[in-house]
């Protein structure tokens, strides 16, 4: 895979984040877990496009690193989430999946890195 498809699905998958978000009933928890799943997902976006610029594998595997980070945090409010059964069932569902994938994509790019 190419680190532009890469970027792109990344960007995607907080995208769909958003959208499950908007659909979480407003309660305490739900607003929580939402915003906390909007700026997690958000930063693991922000993070892996800023990685893309840089020169040096050090600052590279930094920056995925911290993508990879924010990607774990919102694979746990995901859970936190599908646990609660907010949101659409088939969306957390495939979300979940995804975040495994990017987590496991994002991190074997740091050791080919290494």
């Amino acid at each position: 895979m190419k680190t532009n498809d890469l970027e792109e699905r990344v960007i995607d998958f907080t995208v769909f984040i958003i959208d499950i978000v908007e659909h979480i009933k407003k309660t305490y928890a739900g607003n929580y877990y939402g915003n906390q799943l909007i700026r997690s997902s958000g930063g693991a976006s922000l993070n892996f496009g800023e990685a893309q610029g840089i020169i040096t594998n050090k600052d590279f595997i930094f920056k995925v690193g911290l993508a990879v980070k924010e990607l774990k945090e919102s694979r746990n409010s995901l859970k936190i989430i599908n646990y609660i059964n907010e949101g659409d069932e088939i969306k957390r569902a495939l979300l979940l999946k995804e975040v495994e994938e990017l987590v496991a994509i994002a991190s074997k790019m740091i050791i080919n890195k290494k």
